[in-house]
C-alpha cells in the first residue's frame, strides 16, 4: 500500500518559489514511491501567490489551494491546513525554498525509528546575526523551560505523525511550540539536522515584534503544559513564600519585642515605627491573596473542564466500553428471558 504524506506550506508573497517548491517536493515523493498531498495556504498575499499556487492545485490532482481573506498569520494557516490533511505524515514547511525537499526521507526513516515527531535544525543558518543569534537565545529558553531539548524551536521544517494534529490547538504564535506540546501528551519528539538554504527570491516575513510574541508564547506554553490542570501548586508555591516570609518576620519581632519587654538594659521596642514590620504585614497580605487566587483557579478548572481529556491514549488491547457494555446488556436479557 502506498504511504500518503501530506504537506502542509503556509505562503505569503512568495510567487516565484511555488512552482519550484512544488517540483521539487513532487519529484522526492516520486522517487520514494511516496504519495504526495500538497497543501498550499495562502496567508493574505498581495502579489501573484494565489494565482501560481490555484493554477498547480488544478493542474495537479495531488495539490490543493486554501485562501485566506487577509493575513490571519502562520498558526491559522497551519491549521487551516492540518484539518485538509489525509496523509499518515504530516509536514511542514516554509514556502520561500530554504527548506530542502531532499531531506523528507530523513525525517521519515527518524519517524520510522520510534519518533513520533521530528523537527529540523539549521545548524547552518544563511540568515543575518540580527535573527540568528536573538533565535538561538529563544531556543535555548524554551528547552529550558519547557524540557524539550531542541537546538531549533523556530524551524518550519517538520514532520508529525497524524493523529498528533487532533490533540493540539493552534493559535496566536503557538505553531512553533508543537513539539511542546506533543511532548506534554507523552509524543516522543526527535531532532535531525538539515541544510538551510539562502534565500532566492523576496523577503523575510518575520521582525522584531516576533521576539516579543514569542517570549509571550513561551509563558503560555509553559503554564499550559507544566500547570493548566493544577494552577494551585504554581499559584500557591508563591502564596506559600510570601506567607512564610512575612510569618517569619512577624515572629522575630514579637520575640524581639518580648524580650524588649524582659531586659532592663534593653530598650523597649515599638513594632509600629520599624519598616520591616509593615513589609511583613504585606507580604502575609500578598501570600494570602495567592492563596486564594491558586484556591479560586482550582475551582474554575474543576468546574469547566467538561471537554477534552488530560490524557493522550497511545493504544488499546482487549474488550472496549462499548463492547463491554453491549455484552453487559445482552446477559442482562438473557438473564431476563430465563426468569419469564
Amino acid at each position: 500500500m502506498t504511504r500518503i504524506i501530506s504537506f502542509v506550506i503556509p505562503t505569503m508573497d512568495e510567487e516565484q518559489s511555488l512552482e519550484k517548491l512544488h517540483r521539487k517536493i513532487t519529484e522526492v515523493c516520486d522517487a520514494q514511491s511516496l504519495e504526495a498531498q500538497i497543501i498550499f495556504v495562502d496567508d493574505g498575499s498581495t502579489d501573484t501567490s494565489w494565482e501560481v499556487m490555484s493554477h498547480l492545485s488544478q493542474a495537479n490532482s495531488n495539490t490543493e489551494a486554501i485562501r485566506f481573506r487577509r493575513n490571519f498569520g502562520k498558526a491559522a494557516a497551519l491549521a487551516a491546513g492540518f484539518a485538509t490533511c489525509r496523509g499518515e505524515i504530516v509536514f511542514t514547511m516554509d514556502a520561500d525554498l530554504q527548506d530542502d525537499p531532499q531531506e523528507i526521507p530523513r525525517f521519515l526513516e527518524k519517524l520510522d525509528a520510534g519518533h513520533d515527531v521530528v523537527s529540523g535544525w539549521k545548524r547552518v543558518r544563511h540568515d543575518p546575526w540580527h535573527k540568528v543569534l536573538p533565535s538561538r537565545v529563544f531556543n535555548w529558553l524554551v528547552s529550558r523551560l519547557t524540557g524539550v531539548f531542541l537546538h531549533d524551536h523556530n524551524c518550519g521544517f517538520k514532520a508529525y505523525r497524524r493523529p498528533i494534529l487532533d490533540e493540539v490547538e493552534l493559535y496566536g504564535e503557538r505553531h512553533r511550540f508543537v513539539p511542546v506540546l506533543a511532548a506534554a501528551q507523552g509524543w516522543r519528539v526527535g531532532e535531525i539536522e538539515v541544510e538551510h538554504h539562502a534565500r532566492e527570491h523576496g523577503q523575510s516575513k518575520y521582525g522584531v515584534s516576533r521576539l516579543l510574541k514569542g517570549f509571550l508564547d513561551l509563558i503560555t506554553i509553559y503554564l499550559l503544559t507544566s500547570f493548566s490542570s493544577r494552577p494551585l501548586h504554581l499559584i500557591g508555591s508563591f502564596g506559600m513564600f510570601f506567607f512564610g516570609l512575612g510569618g517569619i518576620g512577624i515572629t522575630y519581632l514579637s520575640s524581639m519585642w518580648v524580650i524588649s519587654r524582659v531586659v532592663k538594659d534593653m530598650t523597649a521596642l515599638s513594632l509600629h515605627e520599624t519598616a520591616i514590620f509593615y513589609y511583613c504585614i504585606l507580604s502575609l497580605l500578598l501570600g494570602s491573596q495567592f492563596l486564594l487566587a491558586g484556591l479560586l483557579a482550582e475551582l474554575i478548572v474543576s468546574k469547566t473542564r467538561t471537554t477534552g481529556q488530560g490524557f493522550s491514549i497511545s493504544e488499546r488491547s482487549g474488550a472496549t466500553t462499548q463492547e463491554l457494555a453491549t455484552a453487559t446488556k445482552s446477559s442482562e436479557m438473557e438473564t431476563s428471558h430465563g426468569v419469564e
